[in-house]
């Protein structure tokens, strides 16, 4: 039976080893899903016919010797953005009534080779346009430790399932921080690999410039097994020693705007890789403060041109704060999403200058706690900040330089509401941020 917490590594093991049959998994999952969906709304669609009947063929093979990988008969969740064959992909939104995919995309197609069993697909903020999953035609899906709160956007259902129980890890995207800010969130890894890395082909777009499809798990390790399906990659090598480890720790504007608490672990973290010989320097890109504008402009300029039909015909069908952003992309003049596309390439040039000689840039998450379902503000000291643009304040820069960049739990709020630390790696190096990653990972769990 399910271990609480148990990680994909050691699944795998008792799966190999006939302790466990993928079939009992399987089913615990969705137990776990028909006990809780009720409360936590991670699921819009639960495919589990299917998924038995992949979990048997798991078992089948087991039994004949055959083993595809570490993740041959883990049941797993998509982010209903996935286009899986046969079933619905609804990007939680009413406009894609009706739609079921003809045929899985390239990244549910690898991942099915690896043998994953799909137990169902995740509720989000509705088309990937939003950082708290409280715009959803299906209603928001609710924090696991405070129903009260938002589990992150946007794969907010995808990170609930899996720190829930109701899933081994999912696959979601992510074009502002989607994986990292819920992982976050509610105390999981999330990854989000370099750009272009693993194709977004059958997903439902935002942004095709920034979209990126990441993994959110609860270890390093089992995002490593992702993204080696994910991506088709050779595992990686070894992970190097603490006090080989050089981090870049950008100020500023990264650090200007903390919850207290986050403020406080972050800290502490710190603290705790310098002991342990983690070489760490203060580091500045100097056009951090036009990031913002930078993102957004590119962001609600290819999400308006996506969506340029179906905003006309079908208004209604949009939740009002998606489609209010959405029609604000047809307002950036063509002159202006030049501009961000040139700034965005200084961005990128600063962020390669600050890693040179350097394995990976540390930073926290996100800037603040599991926010209330529905808050549109939040207080930082004596200040009332806008909710949406601090969500991704610490993220969306790695989407518009396409770095791969990593999220691990760091500490609880004294509410015991969980953090997260970040670390952004080399373009194109995902194996060497990974590396990095588990390096640091038990350093950091244990800063709270």
């Amino acid at each position: 039976m399910p271990v609480e917490g148990e990680t994909i590594s050691a699944l795998a093991r008792r799966l190999r080893a006939g302790d466990v049959t993928s079939e009992a998994i399987t089913e615990a999952c969705l137990e776990s899903v028909a006990a809780q969906n009720d409360s936590l709304n991670a699921f819009i669609t639960v495919t589990a016919t299917s998924a038995r009947e992949q979990a048997r063929e798991a078992d089948r093979e087991f039994a004949q010797g055959r083993h595809r990988g570490p993740l041959h008969g883990v049941p797993i969740s998509l982010k209903d953005l996935l286009d899986v064959a046969g079933v619905p992909t609804t990007a939680a939104s009413r406009v894609r009534s009706g739609h079921v995919a003809s045929k899985d995309a390239p990244a549910v197609a690898r991942l099915r080779a690896a043998g994953a069993v799909f137990v169902g697909k995740c509720n989000l903020h509705e088309f990937a346009f939003g950082t708290t999953n409280d715009e959803s035609a299906f209603g928001p899906a609710h924090h696991p430790v405070d129903l009260l709160r938002s589990p992150g956007g946007s794969s907010g259902g995808s990170a609930v399932s899996v720190a829930a129980g109701m899933a081994y890890a999912s696959v979601g995207t992510d074009t502002g921080g989607s994986v990292r800010i819920p992982a976050a969130a509610c105390g999981l890894v999330g990854l989000k690999p370099s750009h272009d890395e693993i194709s977004t082909a059958g997903i439902v777009p935002l942004s095709f410039t920034m979209d990126h499809v990441g993994a959110l798990c609860r270890s390093v390790e089992d995002a490593a097994f992702l993204y080696d399906a994910l991506a088709a990659a050779q595992p990686g090598n070894a992970s190097p020693p603490a006090a080989h480890v050089r981090l870049g720790v950008p100020s500023d504007y990264f650090l200007a705007v903390l919850d207290p608490e986050v403020a406080s672990e972050f800290d502490r973290a710190c603290t705790r890789l310098r002991a342990a010989g983690v070489v760490l320097e203060d580091v500045a890109i100097p056009h951090a403060s036009t990031i913002a504008a930078i993102y957004l402009h590119i962001v609600l300029a290819e999400a308006a041109a996506y969506h340029a039909n179906t905003l006309d015909e079908r208004p209604g069908d949009y939740t009002d704060g998606v489609r209010l952003r959405l029609e604000l992309g047809r307002y950036v003049l063509a002159e202006d999403y030049v501009r961000a596309r040139r700034g965005r390439e200084v961005l990128r040039h600063e962020v390669d200058h600050v890693l040179a000689g350097r394995d990976g840039l540390l930073l926290p998450s996100l800037a603040v706690p599991a926010p209330l379902i529905g808050a549109t503000t939040i207080r930082i000291g004596s200040t009332e900040e806008p909710l949406r643009p601090l969500m991704l304040r610490l993220t969306q820069l790695f989407n518009l330089t396409g770095h791969p960049a990593i999220t691990m739990p760091c500490g609880r709020t004294a509410a015991g509401l969980p953090l997260g630390i970040q670390v952004a790696g080399h373009a194109s190096a995902t194996p060497a941020l990974l590396r990095v990653a588990r390096t640091i990972e038990p350093l950091v769990a244990s800063a709270g």
